[in-house]
């Protein structure tokens, strides 16, 4: 009988290697077929083309073309790009420390922020100095990127920047040494008024959990009571940088990520190593839309062990992990090589990245994700980010202030020149976190506005025409017209009453922008918190324990209208740090 079960497993068995033989014969096959054929096109074009190649860009585009039908991380960096990639894992790059961006009305490259500490803030460039030339060499018909390449070089390196001052007329130069810039990971940190410590991560850079750790034990020497970590708009970095972060919190011991790829070898379990700083100290997270990848693995595996409350609007959804593969003549590549797991089994990955193919993506719907449980018994899913346990919304941008505020627009320089103004006339302001423009000052800028005949696109009356052509097409018009009219009149679009409907929201923007010149990034979250709708609420939960553990333990009843928030697509902005 032994016999006879031994050969229909042998005979059971044979087919199936036979078949995963053929399949992995064939895919060879194909792989080199298409190898063949590929150098053939690219032997013939350089053959026969009408016009020279540039084998690199011709390359570089089929290279691309390849790694875009995968998913949107896998990327190749050739010799000349690699700084890029290195500078996104470490946060060091080698120039002057500051952020640059392009003047739509001057058409000129401009700085937007010098970087405290650093050779731009420390020989005394100011936001708004117009780039005229570096060495010999004009700017003033260069974009951003060649700027750029222009003011970044090898460390020690010494260059001469010749500027104008918009604010005096007066033009400039300043002898500056190059060096290695670190793009600090946290801008500020402090406690409140009533003892609770905030800090802003801004991203996973190596060896910013030290720098996570040492603020907050000095935070806690001074009688912190409980803590806010903030995680809005981090994109990530470093996976072992955040499981050393969370390990701050939770005990050794614990098995925080798992990846999980087609090679075994590259498979890894991360686990807590060292015995906690604090392990009972009340935290809330705060994420958004832009917090992703590394920022995921500590909000979520903090919610995962109930450690902390996770609070703000659903985070981006990226659970995938890359790794840097050395290629020839000193290229890299960011390679994708598979998905992480944290505590409660669930992976987080929001895209259906294999539909991700001429530009299309597909979130993966509600309906097919899977629920798990924290280590308390809480339901959590997989395959839509971190949802947060308490959801707050911040407030919306008006559409007035979009477009006096984002980089690229015409409209935008009217608020930067009168910035760059207030800055000029102004030796100095108010402590940070105390500052703001006067009514008188708003007024001022408000003159300013509509003297410029600056004008933009609201989205009420945008609306409104759309409706009128489907009232129109389905004939429905002539005996709405009245109604149409009447509405017409009240959404005709009124400059002065939009900034006085918004001034409160412009005042916030106005300040925070001119408090980043004297007190840098530090400053200008200091000063956010103030309006801060966020970070008040994680304030106000630390401040009632009852709430806080009631949610921690699954008995928390949200309310009524407390639901999901859409994440908001990213304003894409031309400016670079140097």
């Amino acid at each position: 009988m032994k016999i006879r079960i031994m050969q229909l497993i042998v005979l059971l068995t044979l087919p199936f290697a036979a078949v995963r033989a053929q399949e992995g014969k064939d895919h060879n096959f194909n792989v080199g077929k298409n190898m063949q054929v590929f150098n053939e096109i690219y032997s013939y074009l350089d053959l026969m083309y009408v016009d020279t190649l540039n084998a690199d860009e011709v390359m570089g585009t089929a290279i691309n073309s390849m790694l875009r039908s995968l998913d949107p991380y896998t990327v190749y960096y050739p010799e000349d790009k690699v700084n890029d990639l290195r500078t996104m894992i470490t946060g060091r790059y080698v120039g002057i420390g500051a952020v640059i961006r392009y003047n739509q009305q001057l058409k000129r490259v401009v700085i937007d922020e010098p970087y405290l500490g650093n050779p731009a803030a420390e020989v005394g460039l100011k936001k708004g100095d117009i780039i005229l030339s570096i060495d010999d060499s004009t700017m003033t018909d260069k974009t951003v990127s060649e700027v750029s390449a222009r003011l970044r070089g090898d460390a020690g390196t010494t260059f001469v920047l010749k500027i104008e001052r918009p604010s005096t007329g007066k033009q400039m130069e300043f002898r500056i040494t190059r060096r290695s810039v670190s793009m600090p990971s946290i801008p500020y940190y402090g406690l409140n008024a009533d003892g609770i410590g905030y800090l802003s991560l801004t991203s996973f850079t190596d060896g910013c959990s030290k720098d996570v750790r040492r603020a907050f034990v000095e935070m806690k020497h001074k009688g912190m009571k409980g803590f806010v970590l903030d995680l809005r708009g981090n994109g990530g970095g470093s996976l072992s940088e955040a499981v050393q972060i969370v390990n701050m919190f939770v005990p050794k011991g614990i098995t925080l990520v798992k990846t999980r790829g087609k090679l075994k070898r590259a498979n890894n379990d991360y686990m807590t190593t060292v015995d906690p700083i604090d392990s009972i100290m009340p935290i809330v997270v705060l994420v958004n839309g832009e917090s992703a990848s590394a920022s995921e693995i500590t909000s979520g595996s903090l919610q995962d062990l109930d450690r902390a409350v996770v609070l703000g609007t659903r985070t981006y959804g990226k659970g995938l992990v890359q790794l840097p593969v050395d290629l020839s003549y000193n290229g890299q590549l960011k390679l994708t090589t598979g998905k992480y797991y944290i505590p409660s089994g669930r992976c987080i990955q929001a895209i259906n990245y294999r539909h991700a193919r001429g530009g299309y993506t597909e979130h993966i719907p509600d309906s097919l994700t899977k629920v798990f449980h924290t280590a308390g018994g809480r339901e959590v899913r997989d395959g839509g980010g971190i949802k947060p346990d308490i959801t707050v919304r911040p407030d919306s941008l008006p559409n007035i202030a979009y477009y006096l505020t984002v980089s690229g627009l015409d409209s935008t320089e009217v608020l930067l020149n009168y910035e760059i103004d207030y800055i000029a006339s102004h030796p100095a302001i108010a402590p940070a976190a105390e500052f703001e423009i006067s009514d008188e000052d708003y007024e001022e800028f408000k003159r300013r506005v509509i003297a410029s005949g600056f004008t933009y696109d609201p989205e009420s009356e945008r609306a409104l025409g759309t409706l009128k052509k489907i009232v129109k097409f389905e004939g429905y018009y002539d005996d709405a017209k009245a109604e149409f009219d009447a509405l017409e009149k009240k959404l005709k679009h009124n400059i002065a009453r939009d900034l006085d409907m918004h001034r409160d929201m412009l005042k916030q923007i106005i300040s925070n922008d001119i408090v980043a010149a004297y007190y840098f990034q530090r400053g200008t979250v200091e000063n956010s918190l103030r309006h801060d709708k966020q970070a008040g609420e994680a304030f106000r939960l630390i401040n009632n324990p009852a709430e806080y553990n009631a949610i921690l333990d699954g008995t928390y009843k949200p309310d009524a209208d407390e639901d999901d928030a859409e994440n908001d697509d990213d304003d894409t902005m031309e400016d670079d740090e140097q």
